[in-house]
C-alpha cells in the first residue's frame, strides 16, 4: 500500500494530508542571478503571467552555480547578495522564493530569505547538509540524485524526518542514460509518492546534455514542455521550470530553459493537462 501523503505549507500554499493539488504548484524563474534589474524583471514578468493563467508560483533563480562544467564560467553574485535579493524580491511581490544551497554553512544564511530551501541532485544524500537545511525550519525541496533510483530516496525522506524536517518535496530531475544524456522516467514519480512523499518534476533539467558541449552542458530546451505535460498527467504536486527571456544568450543553462515569451501558452496547456488528466 502507498504511504499517505504527508501536508505541505510553503507561504499561503497549503495541501493539507493526502490533498491532491488542485493544479500544481510552478518553480518558475531563471538559472542564475545575472544582475539584480534582470532578476527584478523576470520575477514581475513571471508573476503577471502566473496571475493571468491562474496558478501558484515560487520564484526561483541560484546565487551561485557551484557545478559548472568549466572553470570559466559565470557562477553568480555570491550567497549573502543573492539571498538579500530573493528575499526582497520574494517580500514586495508576495510570493515565495527559493534557491540552491551547497554547503552545510549556506543553510542558516540562506534559511534568513528562502521560503524554500533547494538541495542539488548531486548534493542529495550529504546528511550534513540535509540536517543544516532541515534545522532552518524551511521548507526543503530535494532533487533526486542523476545517479539514483527513485526508491534510493527513501533513506533521504528518512534523514529529513530524522532531522524534523517534513515539509518536504522530491524532485525528479532525470537520470543518467550513458554519457552526456539523461532519460526521464516517469515512471519515478509514482513510485517517489509511494514513498510518502510530495513530488516535483524539473522539467529543464529533465532534458539537459550534461558537458554536452565540451565545456558547458547542452540541452533540448523545446522538449522542456513536453515531459512537463507527461508529468501533469502522471500527477505531480510540482512543476520546476526554468525560464528566460533571452536564453539563447543566458549565462548558465540557456539550452535547457523555456523562453519567456512562450511561458504563458505552456502554463495554460499545463494547466488544461491537469483539469483533463485529475478533473
Amino acid at each position: 500500500m502507498p504511504a499517505p501523503l504527508p501536508s505541505f505549507t510553503l507561504g499561503k500554499y497549503t495541501l493539507a494530508e493526502n490533498e491532491a493539488p488542485a493544479l500544481p504548484l510552478f518553480i518558475l524563474g531563471p538559472c542564475a542571478i545575472e544582475s539584480p534589474d534582470f532578476t527584478w524583471e523576470m520575477a514581475r514578468e513571471i508573476k503577471a503571467i502566473a496571475e493571468k493563467v491562474g496558478v501558484s508560483f515560487v520564484f526561483k533563480a541560484s546565487y551561485d552555480k557551484a557545478n559548472r562544467t568549466s572553470v570559466g564560467s559565470y557562477r553568480g553574485v555570491g550567497i549573502e547578495d543573492g539571498c538579500k535579493l530573493l528575499g526582497e524580491i520574494g517580500e514586495d511581490l508576495g510570493v515565495p522564493v527559493t534557491t540552491d544551497i551547497h554547503l552545510p554553512e549556506h543553510a542558516a544564511i540562506a534559511g534568513e530569505h528562502i521560503d524554500l530551501l533547494q538541495i542539488p541532485a548531486f548534493l542529495c544524500r550529504q546528511t550534513d547538509l540535509l540536517e543544516a537545511a532541515a534545522k532552518t525550519g524551511r521548507a526543503v525541496n530535494v532533487k533526486k540524485g542523476q545517479f539514483l533510483a527513485p526508491w534510493d530516496m527513501k533513506p533521504v525522506l528518512e534523514k529529513m524526518a530524522h532531522f524534523g524536517c517534513e515539509n518536504v518535496l522530491l524532485t525528479e530531475r532525470g537520470t543518467t542514460f550513458g554519457y552526456n544524456n539523461l532519460v526521464a522516467d516517469m515512471r519515478s514519480l509514482p513510485w517517489m509518492r509511494d514513498l510518502g512523499a510530495r513530488v516535483c518534476f524539473d522539467a529543464t533539467h529533465s532534458v539537459q546534455r550534461p558537458g554536452g558541449l565540451g565545456g558547458t552542458t547542452g540541452g533540448d530546451g523545446a522538449l522542456a514542455p513536453v515531459l512537463a505535460k507527461s508529468a501533469v498527467a502522471a500527477g505531480v504536486d510540482a512543476i520546476f521550470m526554468e525560464t528566460h527571456k533571452d536564453p539563447a544568450n543566458a549565462l548558465s543553462d540557456g539550452p535547457n530553459q523555456v523562453p519567456l515569451a512562450n511561458l504563458e501558452k505552456t502554463l495554460t496547456t499545463l494547466a488544461a493537462v491537469h483539469r483533463a488528466a485529475h478533473g
